[in-house]
């Protein structure tokens, strides 16, 4: 959807102003954000960082101290006007990373509870469980037990559940966190299918970058219950607002330079090289101050025969990895002080410890911060 769409449409979800404190401590902090119909809109941020507080306010389990949330234009928490909706008068579906589902009842009594919380008639409910086991995948299972089934049918089942009953939103609190790597890549991939499919409105609390990357529409970066970047994940990644964006999100390489000249961009000595970048800094930089260039690993490209030009580091190997797909370098670049850098090149390099290479450095996505 675009920035126009988006200012036209009701948001189904708006947060104002979130603040909530624990004793001394600041969970959330002024934070703002929309969420528009068909959107996968992910908190995403390190432990500690008020996204999982933000979503539990959201679904009415913990009460702001301050600030504003609107469920498609109803006001359901609000401290100053003395709103608080309870959790089920909000319309919402929720999965938690322990999915919550009852090991004495069957996948199909999982699915059906809140259809029979809310009072459907028996054959439509028993209707919307077969539709509901046919979209997970989970055909043949209704009877089985719940503590029968693995970690990804009971994650498919909680999924099922909270769509069961068409909430005006799904909350998913790292949901696929309790699953092995391989099992997650899975999982991952058939959420992000399910929601197309349905199109459905999704607000996803996560640690894990490649989640964020690859479901989201738009991301809202969090550090110390603040939202540091909204944007969608190609912008996050190559536009980063904050240095703390810059380094939660993806790798990050830094190599410590001098500026050696300003004009149509801007030149920085390297060790015995130079670079030159178009697009500068966040912040004025003057000739002979000292920076940090931040760039992506991708960006960076080891090559073994020198080459004339701007854009190019000499370095000294200084280890190998072998991770099979890939080497891993580690690199010393000697002038004018010793740094260490990580590269990743192909695995048919075939750089030794000791050898001398060149870093070719591809500078359209750096950033200068002073250092």
């Amino acid at each position: 959807m675009s920035e126009r769409a988006h200012r036209a449409a009701e948001p189904i979800l708006r947060v104002q102003g979130l603040i909530k404190r624990y004793g001394s401590a600041v969970a959330v902090e002024d934070l703002s954000f929309e969420l528009f119909a068909g959107e996968v809109l992910t908190l995403l941020g390190p432990s500690g960082c008020g996204k999982s507080t933000t979503l539990r306010m959201i679904a009415g389990l913990e009460e702001p101290d301050a600030g504003e949330i609107w469920v498609r234009g109803r006001l359901v928490a609000s401290p100053a006007q003395r709103v608080m909706v309870p959790p089920e008068g909000r319309n919402l579906g929720l999965v938690f990373q322990s999915y919550a589902i009852w090991p004495h009842l069957s996948v199909a009594e999982n699915i059906a509870y809140p259809l029979r919380v809310r009072r459907m008639p028996r054959a439509a409910i028993t209707a919307r469980v077969d539709d509901m086991l046919r979209l997970v995948r989970l055909e043949g299972l209704g009877g089985r037990m719940s503590s029968e089934l693995s970690g990804g049918q009971q994650q498919r089942v909680a999924l099922a559940r909270a769509l069961a009953y068409e909430p005006d939103l799904l909350l998913l609190d790292e949901p696929l966190s309790n699953l092995d790597a391989v099992l997650r890549k899975e999982m991952r991939a058939q959420l992000r299918s399910l929601q197309q499919r349905l199109a459905t409105t999704v607000l996803y609390v996560t640690h894990d970058q490649e989640e964020a990357m690859s479901l989201s529409s738009r991301i809202v970066v969090m550090n110390s219950g603040r939202a540091e970047q909204i944007a969608p994940p190609g912008i996050v990644y190559e536009e980063p607002a904050t240095r703390f964006v810059q380094d939660f999100v993806g790798r990050t390489i830094r190599l410590r330079g001098r500026v050696s000249g300003m004009g149509d961009a801007t030149r920085v000595r390297i060790g015995a090289g130079e670079i030159e970048i178009a697009a500068g800094g966040p912040a004025p930089l003057a000739e002979g101050q000292q920076v940090e260039v931040a760039l992506r690993p991708e960006d960076v490209n080891l090559e073994r025969k020198e080459r004339a030009g701007p854009n190019v580091v000499a370095a000294r190997v200084v280890e190998v990895a072998y991770y099979g797909d890939r080497r891993e370098y580690l690199v010393s670049i000697d002038e004018p002080e010793a740094q260490l850098i990580v590269v990743t090149a192909d695995k048919r390099q075939d750089a030794r410890e000791g050898d001398r290479i060149f870093l070719a450095i591809d500078t359209w996505r750096a950033v200068l911060w002073p250092s």
